[in-house]
C-alpha cells in the first residue's frame, strides 16, 4: 500500500469550512501534524489520533515531522488552515518532498479548502463577481517592496483585492505602505473580516477612508483579519450589502434577450 501524505485545507476558521472530503481524509489517518490552534478546533475529529502540535513559525518542523511520518508508513495529515494553497502548506511539503525526492515513495494528496476572502465574499453579497487578486502583507518571506509592488499594480489594475496577514504589532510598515497606496482610492467599499469562521467572528463593510483615517490604530485590523477592497465598480445593494456587477445587465435585459 502507497505511503500517504495529506496536505489538509481545514477552512476559514474552526470547522466550519471543512470539506466533506477533508473529514473523509482525516477519518483515514493515523497520524495529524498541525498549528496548536487548528488542532484544538478540529479536536472532535482528532480524538483517536496520534497528534503532534506546533506554534508559530514551525512550519519547516511540522512538514518534517509530517513526511517522517508518512515515510515510516502512518497516514499522515498537515493540517492548514484556510486552503492549502494560499499561502499554506502545500508549497513547503512539496518543496521538501521535490528536494529529497520521495515523489515515488510518498504519495501527497492536497485537499482544498474555502480560503478566507471566499468565506467572506459569501456572507457581504458579492463582492467577487470579476477578476481579482490576494496579497499577503507579512514580509516575512516576501521583500516588502514586492508586496508594495504588487499592491499598487492591483490597485491600479481595477483588481478587487484579498488583503491578507495586514499587520500584527511588529510588523506595520508594509501595512502603513497600504495604507499610503490606498489614499487615491478613498472611495473603494471595502470589508473587514476578522477570525473568519470561529466564535469571535466580525465582518463590517465600510470603506478605504475608514482604514485610511483609523490608520495603524483601527481596532479591527489584526493578523486575525482579512481585507476585501472592491473594485472601481463594486457598490452597495439596496440591502447595504456588496455587489461587483459582472457586466450582465449592460448586455441582456431581464428577459435575458441581448440589448440593442
Amino acid at each position: 500500500m502507497a505511503k500517504k501524505l495529506y496536505i489538509l485545507s481545514s477552512g476559514a476558521g474552526g470547522d466550519r469550512y471543512l470539506t466533506d472530503e477533508a473529514k473523509e481524509a482525516l477519518n483515514e489517518c493515523e497520524v495529524v501534524v498541525s498549528y496548536v490552534k487548528y488542532a484544538k478546533e478540529l479536536k472532535q475529529y482528532l480524538e483517536d489520533k496520534e497528534i503532534y502540535t506546533s506554534g508559530m513559525t514551525k512550519e519547516i518542523d511540522r512538514c518534517k515531522e509530517a513526511i517522517e511520518s508518512a515515510k515510516s508508513g502512518k497516514t499522515t495529515a498537515i493540517i492548514s488552515n484556510g486552503d492549502v494553497n494560499v499561502y499554506g502548506m502545500a508549497t513547503l511539503i512539496v518543496e521538501l518532498i521535490d528536494e529529497q525526492n520521495l515523489w515515488d515513495e510518498i504519495e501527497v494528496i492536497s485537499i482544498p479548502g474555502v480560503t478566507a476572502m471566499l468565506a467572506v465574499a459569501s456572507r457581504v453579497g458579492a463582492p467577487i463577481s470579476q477578476d481579482f487578486a490576494i496579497i499577503s502583507l507579512s514580509d516575512r518571506l516576501t521583500d516588502i517592496d514586492l508586496i508594495d509592488k504588487r499592491v499598487r499594480a492591483s490597485l491600479e489594475a481595477d483588481f478587487v483585492i484579498g488583503i491578507y496577514n495586514p499587520k500584527s504589532k511588529t510588523r506595520i510598515k508594509p501595512y502603513q505602505n497600504f495604507l499610503q497606496a490606498l489614499k487615491p482610492y478613498r472611495d473603494r467599499k471595502v470589508v473587514i473580516a476578522s477570525n473568519v469562521g470561529r466564535t469571535k467572528e466580525k465582518i463590517t463593510i465600510t470603506d478605504a477612508n475608514d482604514l485610511i483615517e483609523q490608520g495603524l490604530n483601527h481596532p479591527d485590523v489584526t493578523m486575525s483579519t482579512m481585507i476585501l477592497v472592491g473594485n472601481s465598480n463594486t457598490r452597495f445593494t439596496k440591502n447595504n450589502l456588496l455587489l461587483t456587477p459582472r457586466g450582465y445587465l449592460k448586455k441582456y435585459d431581464l428577459d435575458g434577450e441581448l440589448r440593442e
